[in-house]
């Protein structure tokens, strides 16, 4: 299946260099752009694209509102945010995720980690696999201001929910994680779609922050 792309960066030569890169593929298609968070808000829920690229800073809207209105938007169901950032430890990448973004994207990218990071996305396993995205969480829940999850949140899962959502929060795969747990990855996944229900969470990112800001996972030079 053809994934559905749409890009949202104030920038038009960003807008031209990422649209050069998607036409390289076959199995994605740019099909909407937009310049402000709230023509982003608009392309969502009149094209619902599979994956929505997303600026941050950009001007009548910036892209952290946009990307909260957007997941939280019944009209855009499905349409997941992938934030383009210029730095890997942008304190606004972290907001974002908050807000319901799936990932991140540093804007310099090769266009391979472009392509793999919209199939990421589009599959729903969020861009986290390269590690940066954990470092950047970690970074910000060792802060006193970070909000902390209540324990009665993780008092929902069994005891291997719990396992795995750990394992989730380091970056495992499913396969990594059937490998570690000895399990089936059908078994992973049936615990994934459970911790998932369980949590109210959107997507293994929202997993990962959750894990961090419960203690359940701490980083590792905290």
């Amino acid at each position: 299946m053809t994934i559905r792309a749409a890009l949202a960066d104030d920038q038009p030569l960003v807008r031209d260099g990422f649209r050069a890169q998607i036409a390289l593929v076959d199995d994605i298609d740019l099909v909407a752009e937009a310049k402000t968070g709230a023509e982003a808000i608009e392309i969502a829920r009149s094209c619902r694209p599979d994956v929505l690229l997303m600026d941050v800073r950009m001007p009548v809207m910036d892209g952290i509102e946009a990307t909260r209105r957007i997941t939280s938007d019944e009209r855009c169901g499905g349409v997941r945010v992938l934030v383009l950032t210029t730095f890997d430890l942008d304190e606004y990448v972290y907001a974002a995720l908050r807000a319901g973004a799936s990932g991140f994207l540093l804007k310099d990218s090769l266009p391979e980690d472009l392509f793999a990071a919209i199939r990421l996305i589009a599959a729903g396993d969020a861009l986290l696999a390269p590690g940066v995205t954990r470092r950047l969480i970690a970074e910000f829940v060792r802060r006193p201001e970070t909000p902390r999850a209540r324990p009665a949140e993780l008092a929902r899962l069994t005891d291997r929910e719990r396992d795995v959502l750990g394992l989730i929060a380091q970056g495992l795969s499913n396969s990594q994680i059937a490998d570690g747990l000895f399990v089936s990855p059908a078994t992973v996944k049936t615990h994934v779609s459970r911790i998932l229900a369980k949590l109210a969470a959107r997507d293994r990112a929202q997993l990962v922050m959750l894990a961090y800001e419960s203690g359940l996972v701490v980083p590792r030079d905290a």
